[in-house]
């Protein structure tokens, strides 16, 4: 039998490496990097654009190398790099978000040898003998575990979710790594309560390595979401799931790619809206939010549903966040500073000198943009750039109020998916009237689109409303 990862806790998988050598790759390949570009943008400027453009495509196969091979945060910082839409020169972005790309469903698997282990570790048995059928293969690779199609003894088709081993320690690893960096972050914001981030950073990685919490939670989410008529969450097979394995149902269906490459203009509305409607709509329905939105945890069957796969970064909101969310709107739609500091404050964002009350409401109407009025609004890579440069960036404008702000732990989840979502919908092209549609479940307000009348029948049934 395969010797349990918990019998030396400390002791991650080698392929995963120790924290000082996570700390040294990452380290070394960042001021690499760092003189290359200079190197490059002094080529350009010479006229060899060759050279440059052949330094950019290196420097991104070998990122993308790099944090697939590291797994855990690192990796999912690639991932996410690989579609929000970060503030890259025009001419070079596309090669780093093609080359990253390959991180959110086809990174570099694990030797399948180490994960049978897991399987017959977590088991008693090795997986040939605990399913009727494992495909040795992975579906998917990600940056927690990987993913094989199985089939139960019944004939059921599901897939394997399998922790990397040692991957607790690598993040942990990472996470200590991080936490470095919290001198720089408070000479950018001095207000910032580093603490209390990490603590809901630490809480929320844990989490998704906590492959029973997440088994709860997809149920929960496809208790809730069972006949509706274009969400679907794979059904879990909770008899067949262990701490470090998720057995669901298998389902068909295109990637985030293979749909775009395929999809009508309808089509891809229709998707955008779905996307909107599960993100935002699960959190002030059901008060429950999944938390990490990118393009590899899509799959869309070409029947008009999308399937939502991936539960790992969940996270229940309180009433009472709900309800300081919610009071927010009245005062960003009546232009009202006065009000938006009262609900601010009241929510945790001023722990010290509060900012100018014009130049917040400037700041907050800005990334709310799609929801001010119930005209049209279409989303952009340029609104998804702009929004992370005025939340993140000193070059925003907005670095003297941001360095009066705290971030209280619970949005942090939001600052994540929120910005996710809005580069999602900028590939889709998406366009609707997202307040109208928003209003239906803040306020139950009667149904803004078509969509919006398919599932209010669904909706007003639902005994899981919160």
């Amino acid at each position: 039998m395969a010797r349990s990862p918990d019998d030396d806790p400390k002791a991650p998988s080698p392929a995963l490496g120790s924290r000082a050598s996570r700390a040294g790759d990452l380290a070394k390949f960042s001021a690499n990097a760092g003189v290359g570009m200079v190197a490059a943008r002094l080529r350009q400027m010479a006229g060899n654009d060759d050279a440059a453009d052949a330094f950019h495509g290196r420097t991104a196969q070998q990122a993308a190398e790099l944090l697939g091979s590291m797994k855990g945060l690192a990796m999912k910082m690639g991932q996410i790099a690989s579609f929000v839409d970060v503030d890259l020169p025009e001419e070079v972005r596309d090669t780093y978000r093609d080359q990253l790309a390959a991180l959110q469903a086809a990174a570099p698997a694990m030797d399948t040898a180490v994960i049978a282990e897991v399987i017959e570790e977590q088991y008693g048995a090795p997986p040939e003998a605990v399913f009727a059928s494992w495909a040795p293969e992975p579906i998917a690779s990600a940056s927690i575990g990987q993913v094989h199609r199985a089939t139960l003894p019944d004939g059921t088709e599901v897939i394997t979710k399998v922790q990397y081993p040692g991957i607790a320690e690598a993040i942990e690893h990472d996470l200590d790594n991080a936490e470095v960096l919290a001198p720089l972050v408070k000479v950018v914001s001095p207000n910032l309560q580093v603490k209390p981030l990490m603590t809901e950073l630490r809480d929320r990685m844990r989490d998704e390595l906590d492959y029973q919490r997440e088994a709860q939670y997809q149920h929960a989410f496809a208790q809730r979401y069972d006949g509706h008529p274009f969400v679907r969450i794979p059904a879990v097979h909770a008899d067949w799931c262990r701490p470090r394995v998720l057995v669901a149902d298998y389902v068909r269906g295109a990637s985030f790619e293979t749909m775009l490459q395929t999809a009508t203009e309808e089509d891809r509305q229709r998707y955008a809206e779905a996307i909107y409607r599960f993100s935002f709509g699960s959190l002030h329905r059901f008060r429950l939010f999944n938390g990490d939105p990118h393009p590899g945890n899509y799959l869309f069957p070409g029947d008009g549903t999308v399937v939502f796969v991936d539960f790992g970064a969940v996270k229940a909101f309180s009433s009472e966040t709900r309800s300081l969310i919610r009071r927010q709107l009245a005062p960003l739609w009546e232009q009202d500073p006065a009000a938006l500091m009262d609900v601010f404050d009241e929510a945790g964002f001023f722990p010290g000198s509060r900012p100018d009350p014009e130049r917040l409401m400037e700041w907050f109407r800005l990334f709310n943009r799609p929801i001010i009025d119930h005209d049209p609004f279409t989303y952009t890579a340029e609104f998804a750039r702009e929004v992370i440069t005025a939340t993140s960036d000193p070059r925003g404008g907005y670095l003297d109020m941001i360095r009066k702000l705290n971030l209280p732990p619970d949005y942090l989840v939001l600052n994540r998916i929120q910005w996710g979502v809005n580069s999602i919908l900028a590939m889709l092209g998406a366009r609707n009237r997202w307040r109208s549609i928003s209003e239906e479940f803040w306020f139950g307000a009667p149904p803004a689109t078509p969509m919006g009348e398919e599932e209010r029948p669904f909706i007003d049934a639902s005994p899981y409303l919160a």
